[in-house]
């Protein structure tokens, strides 16, 4: 290439947005991205909203991908300044605060449990960046089997079937036509079968430090395979992650998730996350009907009482209540912690997390469990 036909620096940054919309899934054209340059150019610009409309304009995203346009612009012009929240949007976050006496400081990000093993209390806000590793096969087995094996649920929309236990008198009454009126088979109908909703929990407490990355992985994974997922973390803070986690790259979306949420590797207060999770009507809506997994180990240092009403709460809202923890090692697992005991009743599984593989597959299996 010519040096008069090298891209001007100052373009790049334009041009590098073009190809983060086109890596998540947008349409644009090599004609739309001279335009959008051109557009730019004619306004100056003056602030970045300027170039949020040039793009709308010349780039053309769809109207229902509006939000992740915004959020991918967001992304890539403001940086750490993107996640902040925005205006309209208070029920995205629901910040928890300390209801101790006080004397207990909350530990620095480099002593907050580095271990990984111990359960605490006190609320550390930590920054946490994901490493870029290759995709594991339990989340390869995921990606390709969500889409069959996950669970169902009949829809309340009818289609057209050999069996079933309504009658198709629009299809019976036009076939009749043809036979000179005369009902030689009545047409049945059955109802459609759509994916239910799963309502994802992830522990990210310092307790869980270990198994946090893989974790949120999975989540991501999971999002991308099936549409009716919602995501949410919780320690000291219950956030939810489920915008960032509809970005199609790994990578940008673990980013934009890790400065959503605020309290990696802190303390665990699962009790009193659940019940603000409950506490928003739009966020219990998601449990309703929906497939529940916790992934957690249960070492709650607050109080059991306030975790064992919100899982019996849930359980009556959800379809079914599974509760992975790593320290379910064996089939015949007994719970020792004074908080899973508390929930043991509560909940339809308490099984195996400990690994990618053991989440996985238990995902997949609930379509052939049914709710007790």
């Amino acid at each position: 290439m010519s040096d008069d036909l090298k891209l001007p620096h100052a373009a790049q940054i334009f041009v590098t947005f073009v190809a983060l919309l086109r890596a998540n899934g947008f349409s644009v054209a090599p004609e739309q991205t001279a335009s959008f340059l051109a557009a730019i150019e004619l306004l100056g610009p003056r602030s970045l909203e300027h170039i949020r409309q040039a793009g709308l304009a010349t780039l053309a995203p769809p109207p229902e991908r509006r939000a992740t346009y915004d959020r991918l612009f967001d992304i890539h012009f403001r940086g750490t300044d993107a996640i902040e929240q925005a205006e309209g949007e208070d029920e995205e976050t629901v910040r928890l605060q300390e209801e101790g006496r006080g004397e207990d400081e909350p530990p620095l990000a480099d002593e907050a449990n580095e271990s990984g093993l111990a359960a605490a209390r006190a609320e550390a806000l930590v920054e946490r960046r994901f490493a870029q590793t290759a995709t594991s096969d339990p989340l390869r087995r995921l990606a390709r089997e969500a889409a069959q094996r996950l669970p169902r649920r009949r829809g309340h929309r009818r289609r057209r079937a050999r069996s079933g236990p309504f009658a198709d008198l629009r299809r019976t009454l036009r076939d009749s036509v043809r036979n000179d009126g005369e009902v030689l088979r009545l047409g049945r109908m059955r109802r459609r079968h759509r994916p239910r909703k799963i309502l994802f929990l992830i522990d990210v407490s310092g307790s869980m430090k270990a198994r946090t990355e893989e974790n949120m992985r999975l989540a991501h994974v999971l999002v991308q395979a099936a549409g009716n997922v919602e995501v949410f973390t919780f320690g000291t803070r219950l956030t939810r992650i489920t915008p960032a986690l509809r970005l199609k790259r790994r990578e940008q979306a673990l980013n934009a998730a890790s400065f959503l949420v605020s309290d990696w590797d802190g303390g665990t207060r699962i009790g009193d996350a659940l019940q603000a999770f409950l506490a928003v009507p739009r966020f219990g809506g998601y449990a309703r009907g929906a497939a529940v997994v916790i992934v957690s180990d249960g070492l709650e240092r607050g109080d059991p009482a306030a975790l064992r009403d919100a899982v019996a709460k849930l359980s009556r809202r959800a379809w079914r209540v599974s509760w992975l923890t790593p320290l379910a090692t064996s089939p015949g697992f007994k719970p020792q912690t004074e908080a899973l005991i508390a929930i043991q009743r509560f909940v339809d599984d308490l099984v195996d997390g400990g690994s990618s593989a053991a989440v996985v597959a238990h995902l997949l299996s609930l379509a052939t469990r049914r709710a007790a």
